[in-house]
């Protein structure tokens, strides 16, 4: 995946061309990461431009936002779960030390992860892993998309 979309990853799932995007949720877009060295990591991007905080949104949007971002982690947590048994828990994280825009991510963890990682934030991980071509999202990932938006689906049809 290569393309203008990783400039304007907001517009461009506004627009239909960011090819990462799962589900449109009620204050954004719930995305699978670029990367997926832990297998389902995902963002929640907000949809309202020039938003670059939580605290930048009414309230109400405030909440929309907190709870797209739960209902992602959940879906990520179910999925994750149901196709690897050493999946452990979620991280769920508001940053924005490097994107301008309201984002959150979702980050699975495992069983698996090298010992000097596992405790720590996943953001301390080698250099080398966010840039190795194997950890690239491909068609190799599509089960996991799929599953991720099976559970989504799910819990906004029992909401």
């Amino acid at each position: 995946m290569t393309g203008d979309w990783r400039t304007d990853r907001i517009g461009a799932a506004r627009r239909g061309e960011n090819p990462t995007v799962l589900r449109r949720l009620e204050s954004g877009f719930a995305v699978i990461g670029d990367v997926q060295f832990l297998p389902g990591y995902s963002v929640l991007l907000a949809d309202e431009p020039g938003v670059e905080r939580l605290s930048d949104l009414p309230r109400a949007k405030r909440l929309a936002f907190l709870s797209d971002m739960d209902h992602l982690g959940e879906a990520v947590e179910r999925a994750c779960r149901d196709l690897d048994a050493d999946f452990r828990r979620v991280n769920l994280e508001i940053l924005g030390n490097t994107d301008p825009f309201l984002h959150a991510h979702v980050w699975p963890r495992y069983e698996w992860e090298p010992a000097e990682s596992v405790g720590k934030p996943v953001w301390l991980y080698p250099p080398e892993r966010w840039r190795d071509e194997r950890f690239r999202l491909g068609p190799q990932h599509d089960v996991l998309r799929d599953a991720i938006c099976g559970e989504l689906d799910r819990l906004r049809a029992t909401a």
